[in-house]
């Protein structure tokens, strides 16, 4: 029998992303919510994308 290949990577978080922090992007507003690969810069994550850093006011 063979098994049963996971779609989901290894350590993903598989709980409640309902519960993750959010705060707005300062470029368009919209919610960013908590990723694990900021979690190390969290408080100074500010853009949701490449293109809203690239918008920003100078």
């Amino acid at each position: 029998m063979a098994a049963k290949k996971s779609t989901a990577k290894a350590g993903a978080f598989k709980g409640n992303k309902q519960s993750l922090p959010q705060k707005p992007c300062a470029a368009c507003g919209r919610p960013m919510t908590w990723r694990k690969r900021w979690r190390n810069n969290w408080a100074e994550v500010k853009y949701c994308s490449d293109a809203c850093r690239a918008a920003r006011a100078p």
